[in-house]
């Protein structure tokens, strides 16, 4: 039985669908992961991918992909197959989202998976009722094929995952692994929101039991305030599994006082939060 801190990829015995249950999604996702080769071009600290490298996935086989979709998007129409994933309250597909074990957008065949993914969804008569997703860090958005990709996602009525954990240099370093800065993230983040709506989606915990300084607070108010009425709102959330990063140990949750002081900061600025601790 599936449960929000168990996000196996292999739980279907599948190479690239896998369901899980997701606190954001409020409910049962089925998960594409293009990155089967646990290779990603960020190292976000909180990651739960073991053994974690740098890099792109491996080519994508989008047969087998579109084959693993719709067997187990049968699967959930036809049989029981929701009975045995997931208890009562959660017996219900509410999204399909590339998200997986590095950044899907990495991939080469993204644009032409999205197509896949789309069309197996029409088939199945589920386009109106289960929401298709990109879970992204943006990093890649001045690739052609990633905008392409993006678009087709918003022409389906589906959205945008955009991550942004930190606002300045420093703490997107710390806390995602690369170099980069706000303005940059910025520049994608609206283009991103220009192609498919979007969310911001944060992961906000403590750091060697340190919540993130005021001038970190600071400057993402300040880079929420300028992306506000462009993007749809923000996922705020906590630590679900444990990381499993070299410095997992150093990580924890926030407490629920200070965690919600947070997201108020955010919503005063007339965003909307989604917020789960």
């Amino acid at each position: 039985m599936l449960n929000v801190r168990n996000h196996s990829r292999d739980s279907a015995g599948m190479t690239y669908v896998y369901p899980v249950l997701s606190r954001r999604a409020c409910g049962l996702s089925l998960g594409i992961n293009l990155n089967v080769n646990n290779a990603c071009n960020w190292a976000c600290v909180y990651c739960q991918v073991p053994n974690l490298t740098r890099g792109g996935p491996p080519p994508v086989n989008l047969d087998l992909l579109e084959d693993e979709l719709r067997r187990f998007l049968n699967g959930i129409t036809t049989g029981d197959s929701l009975r045995r994933l997931a208890p009562p309250e959660a017996q219900q597909l509410v999204d399909v989202a590339f998200s997986g074990n590095g950044e899907p957008t990495s991939a080469p065949e993204f644009a032409k998976a999205v197509e896949r993914v789309g069309r197996v969804l029409q088939e199945c008569g589920l386009l109106e009722s289960v929401k298709l997703r990109l879970i992204t860090n943006g990093s890649l958005m001045h690739r052609p094929v990633v905008r392409q990709g993006i678009a087709a996602i918003g022409a389906l009525n589906g959205e945008i995952w955009f991550k942004l954990d930190r606002a300045t240099a420093i703490g997107i370093e710390r806390v995602n692994g690369i170099h980069t800065t706000p303005e940059k993230v910025r520049r994608s983040l609206l283009q991103c929101a220009e192609l498919a709506p979007t969310w911001v989606q944060t992961c906000y915990f403590a750091i060697d039991g340190d919540e993130a300084s005021e001038a970190e607070r600071s400057g993402f108010r300040e880079f929420m305030k300028s992306v506000a009425g462009k993007i749809k709102g923000v996922h705020l959330y906590g630590l679900a599994r444990p990381s499993m990063q070299p410095d997992a140990g150093r990580l924890s949750n926030l407490s629920k006082e200070d965690f919600q002081r947070f997201a108020g900061s955010i919503s005063a600025l007339g965003i909307e939060v989604v917020a789960n601790l």
